[in-house]
């Protein structure tokens, strides 16, 4: 028979065994080193912190190196499990989650250096209502896991050691569903770029292996968006709300079929949703988007302030991003409920070498 005390004892047991067991997540590692930086088309993980950081004063090419270098070594260990140098919480590195720690360089960082910059602000927008507290920055870092403390132990590290030579500008949090919904319920990034050499990679000179980034912090109305009926809901983006689907199919990766009409005449997929303003023809000129959620609770006045920290990762911001951008301000329905109030954009450099760092092909 087992006795009180034993069962009590043994649940003890059982519950220390469930807090020490060790997720699948926990031990899984992204590889750091490779032609392409890990983070991009790696598949995303459930948390990310994007960190906006401004050079110091008088910061010129030599320091700019050194905090390159210094930040790789981070990188390359707390990717693999490892801690970074000097690491004051050990035991944080060590549950790797599939980190990714990715690095991007603004038109800031390379006027510091005396380099050519291969990106450059975007050109202003209609739809735009952007904040500074949100925009710009110098170098971008992007950190993500499929665990929360690991991203918030990296972030720490990587500022840290950054600090003799950037201050923070700005810290954007987001995370992910496994359903890959945001925050109006809509199923995110269904069209992906097929060919990523042609639509994401750059494809010779310095940058070769690198990309390009367009970080957008979009703000969601989300109170008047539930005053919305399905119906308008729908046909705002153009695909249905229960699986993602075009209005025009069955399935989630059914291709949309604009042509289509109803009994009226009119075409099933408004001539200003959401996928069709954004639609591409030339696969080679779609963007690889990289959406996470944000949510910081209530405004003052009792509003969600939440919405998408919108990553679009493209090899030619001006002959692929601009020109989506621009005709979705031209007529797209979903602008009335969405705002874009934060906006970045970032070379990303090639991936290094064991002896390498991010931006040596770059900055060397």
């Amino acid at each position: 028979m087992i006795s009180r005390r034993g069962l009590i004892a043994g649940g003890a047991l059982t519950a220390v065994g469930a807090l020490t067991a060790t997720p699948a997540h926990a031990t899984a590692v992204e590889p750091f080193h490779g032609i392409h930086q890990a983070g991009i088309a790696t598949p995303p993980q459930a948390y990310a912190v994007f960190v906006g950081l401004d050079l110091l004063p008088d910061t010129h090419k030599e320091a700019i190196v050194r905090l390159l270098q210094l930040l790789t070594d981070d990188a390359r260990r707390l990717t693999q499990g490892r801690p970074a140098l000097a690491d004051t919480e050990p035991e944080l590195a060590m549950t790797a989650a599939r980190l990714t720690i990715t690095f991007g360089f603004g038109p800031g960082l390379f006027a510091a250096a005396k380099a050519e910059s291969p990106v450059a602000p975007l050109p202003s927008f209609t739809v735009d209502k952007l904040e500074k507290r949100w925009s710009g920055g110098d170098l971008l870092v992007q950190i993500c896991a499929d665990d929360s403390v690991t991203v918030a132990h990296a972030l720490r590290v990587i500022v840290k050691d950054a600090r003799s030579f950037a201050k923070v500008r700005w810290v954007q949090r987001g995370f992910q569903s496994a359903t890959r919904r945001n925050l109006m319920g809509q199923v995110d990034g269904t069209i992906q770029p097929a060919d990523l050499d042609r639509a994401v990679w750059i494809g010779q000179g310095p940058a070769r292996g690198g990309t390009t980034l367009v970080l957008r912090r979009i703000r969601m109305k989300l109170e008047s968006w539930d005053a919305a009926d399905r119906v308008a809901r729908e046909f705002t983006i153009g695909r249905r709300l229960d699986t993602g689907a075009p209005l025009t199919g069955r399935a989630e990766r059914d291709e949309p079929d604009y042509s289509q009409v109803n009994r009226l005449g009119f075409p099933i997929i408004s001539e200003y949703a959401h996928i069709r303003r954004a639609h591409v023809t030339d696969p080679g000129l779609r963007i690889l988007r990289r959406p996470y959620n944000y949510d910081e609770g209530l405004t003052p006045d009792g509003k969600s302030d939440s919405g998408l920290l919108f990553a679009s990762y493209q090899a030619d911001i001006d002959r692929q991003f601009v020109p989506i951008q621009r005709n979705l301000g031209k007529g797209d329905l979903l602008n009335e409920w969405v705002t874009p109030i934060g906006s970045a954009v970032f070379a990303i450099p090639p991936g290094c070498t064991p002896e390498g760092w991010i931006g040596d092909s770059l900055l060397s």
